[in-house]
């Protein structure tokens, strides 16, 4: 079952083939498993798409990877581009900000997943039908594999509704999964350039779902998504990720992160809806409250996490003031 965030808007007639897909593609040293990637790119049943690779200064053979599908795509079809060298968040945030690039929809993608077949087929049918001024962005749940491309599970299946009130405290997919339309990429451009990312995912994630745009989480895994040493972010279905996950909420770095994300958020404030802006008032203020209005200013601004287990360890980062 998809779950957006509020009820889809009129339905807008489209000629699907003729939408177009802007690939958003960050590559840094990935050369291991880039062709796969790409290759992936290359078997999608939508075949109406360019790729935007922005590389962020690889010391491998990177570069010449691209350069050679670029031969075979042609220069229209893989757009090489040299990234910010800022690290992965900064990096896709200058594609999104690119004039240069236009397209119906916009997808993040990594250098080293295997996209299934009709990933971007199945994007665009749960947000073809959004009203195009409405922000929308699509995700999904993922399949692991490992380095050798064996499948060793699938990340968290989550069943709760994708809402504000869960973007503030978690994130609940990956940006490999994602795509967005115009309305939420110039939502995404509002914000400032020099801001510090998180993650991009997450950031988009809030953005949207506090905009009152519409979020749709997709149970079906569109992608295989690879697990390795070099992940800078794991899929957190292991134990051993979900003790550090743990570990995270209970230290300063998840009060960080919130507050990385709150900042960013002041730069749209005033796009908020109403409802929104009001649980965000509340969730600011509890945390610079005492344990007594802090617990009361968190039920009122009904943050959540998608797992009774996830909601347990939430319940008690706040009592120890560690959001």
């Amino acid at each position: 079952m998809l779950h957006p965030i509020r009820p889809l808007p009129v339905k807008v007639d489209l000629n699907v083939s003729d939408l177009e897909v802007a690939i958003l593609l960050c590559t840094y040293n990935g050369e291991r498993y880039l062709e796969k990637q790409l290759d992936s790119f290359n078997n999608q049943t939508h075949t109406n798409w360019k790729i935007y690779a922005s590389d962020d200064g690889s010391s491998d053979t990177t570069i010449e990877i691209l350069k050679k599908y670029q031969s075979r795509l042609g220069e229209e079809r893989l757009i090489i581009k040299t990234g910010p060298r800022k690290g992965f968040g900064k990096n896709f945030l200058s594609l999104i900000n690119d004039p240069k690039i236009t397209a119906h929809y916009y997808a993040f993608s990594d250098q080293d997943d295997s996209w299934h077949a009709d990933k971007l087929a199945r994007s665009i049918s749960a947000l073809k039908d959004i009203y195009e001024r409405s922000p929308s962005l699509y995700c999904s749940r993922t399949r692991l594999i490992n380095p050798s491309d064996k499948i060793i599970g699938y990340s968290p299946l989550f069943s709760a509704a994708p809402s504000f009130k869960n973007a503030l405290v978690q994130s609940i997919a990956g940006a490999n999964t994602m795509l967005i339309n115009n309305a939420a990429r110039e939502l995404l451009c509002m914000l400032d350039r020099n801001i510090s990312v998180v993650a991009h995912d997450w950031l988009a994630y809030l953005v949207v779902s506090g905009c009152g745009g519409i979020v749709i989480y997709d149970p079906s895994p569109t992608l295989d998504y690879r697990q390795h040493d070099s992940n800078l972010i794991g899929a957190n279905t292991s134990l051993w990720s979900r003790i550090v996950t743990i570990r995270i909420l209970f230290g300063r770095r998840f009060q960080k992160w919130i507050a990385t994300n709150l900042q960013a958020l002041s730069c749209i404030e005033n796009h908020l809806t109403i409802e929104n802006l009001s649980v965000l008032r509340n969730f600011k203020l509890a945390r610079q409250s005492g344990l007594t209005n802090r617990v009361r200013l968190m039920i009122k601004a009904g943050v959540f996490r998608q797992t009774m287990k996830g909601n347990v360890s939430l319940a008690a980062a706040i009592i120890l003031k560690k959001i």
